[in-house]
């Protein structure tokens, strides 16, 4: 049988609680016995970083401690009355959790897992199948099944990830140092539904500047196009431009292309009026440009 972790180590005295043991991942006094390889390891990550195989939680019943080297069945203090040691001030006999820092754990019988953060901080949407904070407890989008989906950057899974989620306004999780990193390198749309995950107010008012700025050539001048926003996932008929195309509903630049080509502006002979006409439409009835050239007959 192989340890792994720290060795030996004699502690007399009151100084048993007060020492610091453990690994990178979790400050504890005992080791795990794992039932597949009979190794043990201070945590299932330090096991699955060296052996071949990952380590089932569910299936640990004994733990061995790190001060007197007493293997015993999981319990919070050593059997040994000669050490008596508390192996973790949090313990979790569900998920065979030990943890000397105070992370304010917590075991959520909803996810069927121990999260951190504090539970009057958290609740469980059964819906969502996750824990999330109590302050969008009445404004989160919920989505079935949200947590057993990857996080759309990094693709770990979210439910059992010991990184802590971003939640935007769309209700789809990222971790919060992807979501970070997509906003320092100016990606603001959600990798999953494209909607923007941050306030954009200010940007657009920016991008409406920059247009206005920005005159396009007298042939694409009065051209039109058809989008859908991203953002509010309505369908308008907006000025065509190459800085991008702004949805008349809401106002965002967050938007594609969507049916239809380039239209042009022509002067209705019978209202003596000015309105957007395609020539791919019985309805509109007005000469049209093909999506692929996006150019103007002259």
């Amino acid at each position: 049988m192989a340890d792994r972790g720290m060795g030996d180590i004699t502690v007399a005295g009151d100084n048993l609680s007060k020492c610091t043991l453990g690994c990178e991942h979790y400050k504890r006094k005992c080791r795990l016995i794992s039932p597949c390889c009979k190794n043990n390891y201070i945590c299932r990550f330090c096991h699955d970083a060296s052996e071949n195989h990952p380590l089932e939680r569910s299936n640990i019943s004994e733990i061995e401690c790190m001060l007197c080297q007493t293997q015993q069945p999981l319990s919070q203090t050593c059997s040994n009355k000669d050490c008596g040691v508390n192996f973790g001030n949090y313990f979790c006999h569900i998920c065979k959790l030990y943890d000397d820092d105070d992370k304010g754990q917590y075991h959520c019988d909803g996810c069927g897992l121990c999260r951190v953060g504090g539970r009057d901080k958290f609740f469980h949407c059964s819906t969502c199948e996750l824990c999330l904070p109590t302050v969008i407890k009445d404004t989160h989008k919920c989505i079935v099944k949200m947590s057993k989906a990857n996080c759309p950057v990094c693709l770990e899974d979210i439910h059992t990830s010991r990184i802590v989620s971003h939640v935007p306004s769309c209700g789809h999780l990222i971790h919060r140092p992807c979501f970070h990193d997509l906003i320092k390198a100016g990606f603001y749309a959600c990798p999953t539904c494209g909607t923007s995950m941050i306030k954009m107010k200010e940007l657009w008012k920016s991008l409406d500047e920059e247009i206005k700025e920005t005159p396009m050539p007298s042939e694409y001048a009065d051209l039109y196009c058809n989008v859908l926003c991203r953002d509010c996932h309505e369908e308008t008929l907006t000025m065509f431009h190459v800085l991008g195309h702004k949805c008349l509903e809401c106002g965002s630049y967050n938007t594609v292309r969507s049916k239809g080509g380039l239209f042009r502006k022509q002067v209705s002979t019978a209202e003596n009026s000015e309105e957007p006409r395609n020539s791919g439409s019985s309805v509109m009835g007005a000469e049209g440009f093909s999506d692929e050239s996006d150019k103007a007959e002259q």
